[in-house]
């Protein structure tokens, strides 16, 4: 499927009249201090690459990956982004019944839907914060063949510790989990958190470049597991599947180390700080909960006569793209997820969604009685 996910800036554009690029898109994942320098200019020195076919197998950028991780370049296969190799897990693992943790990414029940794999979910709701009990994850899975949990998890933002997971996986040496570390680069825990190179037989990690490093138009995607499930997938790999520029990114990221760790040190700086920011000038703000993250992004209950449609609406009015979960399995009209940006952008949110919490409840900007405006 292809209309179950954020971004579309595009759309929004054309709706106000205006250039994509006036859109403050605060629904999409990526890193707002991206993309690093030294990468664009890398990439911009390499242009004339797109005149000849890619590495056939991208098996140099395999390489590359599994030094820099420390992992079998057996245990490695490259694709157009992690979106493909979802799409190609249930088929490549002949998944009979699979089971999607959730409320999360979309992409997982739709892989499934494409091959007509029965799905069910095991969804976490508000009352626990959305934090996973993993003694009643372990019972869920049971009669699973496939588990896709996302850690942490996109909308909700929540993280599962590395050994809850391996005692998860303990649990079920039958069930092959498919864990996808997307947004863990942004956790300061990640490495307390990753299960990349772990060696279970039962995991596989997706692993993506999009959202940390801010290309996600480059489309690039690493899956790591036991060789003969990486086999599995191979049956399934197209020819010339990563472009000649995702080529040179890979090579340049897996290259400069140094550089790579100082951009990601900062971006979690950042993120802490405005993380802080954007916590302290929501607190106590009426008809918003905001749930704790380490990612990112915020996901955000709306109480009240609020709806995630009014309050994305209030927002495109001023050119501010923020996304509407009502389509999350497990999440409705109450809840809308931001992604941190500039300090300026992530201000001017703070500020629209304290109006619009005080308009709902009838009350100034003072807390003060006053007579009821609209929601947005």
């Amino acid at each position: 499927m292809i209309t179950g996910h954020g971004g579309n800036i595009y759309a929004l554009a054309q709706r106000l009249g205006c250039a994509p690029a006036d859109i403050i898109d605060m629904s999409s994942n990526v890193n707002p201090l991206g993309p690093m320098q030294g990468l664009t200019d890398a990439l911009k020195a390499n242009l004339d690459t797109i005149t000849a076919l890619p590495e056939v197998d991208a098996q140099t950028i395999v390489n590359q990956f599994a030094a820099h991780y420390d992992v079998n370049p057996g245990c490695v296969i490259a694709a157009n982004g992690t979106t493909q190799l979802i799409h190609a897990t249930p088929i490549a693992l002949q998944s009979k019944r699979v089971l999607i943790v959730g409320p999360t990414y979309s992409d997982y029940a739709d892989a499934c839907a494409m091959f007509g794999v029965p799905h069910d979910f095991f969804l976490v709701d508000a009352s626990r914060r959305f934090q996973l009990d993993i003694s009643e994850t372990a019972r869920q899975c049971q009669g699973f063949d496939t588990v896709f949990i996302c850690n942490p998890n996109n909308p909700t933002g929540s993280l599962i510790a590395a050994e809850d997971l391996k005692w998860l996986f303990a649990q079920a040496p039958q069930t092959m989990f498919v864990i996808d570390e997307a947004y863990l680069p942004f956790s300061d825990s990640e490495k307390h958190a990753s299960v990349m190179g772990s060696e279970v037989p039962n995991v596989i990690v997706l692993h993506s470049m999009s959202k940390i490093f801010r290309i996600p138009g480059l489309r690039i995607g690493f899956l790591i597991g036991p060789p003969r499930v990486i086999d599995k997938f191979r049956h399934y790999q197209l020819p010339w599947t990563v472009n000649c520029l995702a080529h040179t990114a890979v090579n340049y990221l897996m290259t400069h180390g140094e550089r790579v760790e100082t951009f990601i040190d900062e971006t979690r700086a950042f993120i802490t700080l405005e993380k802080k920011r954007f916590e302290a000038g929501l607190s106590g703000v009426p008809g918003l909960t905001v749930f704790p993250t380490e990612t990112s992004f915020f996901l955000m209950q709306l109480g009240g006569n609020l709806t995630a449609t009014s309050v994305c609406e209030g927002l495109a009015q001023q050119r501010v793209l923020i996304r509407n979960c009502a389509n999350f399995k497990g999440l409705n009209e109450q809840f809308v997820r931001v992604s941190l940006k500039t300090a300026d952008c992530n201000q001017l949110v703070i500020d629209h969604l304290a109006r619009i919490g005080q308009n709902a409840m009838g009350l100034d900007e003072s807390h003060q009685p006053a007579s009821r405006g609209n929601a947005v």
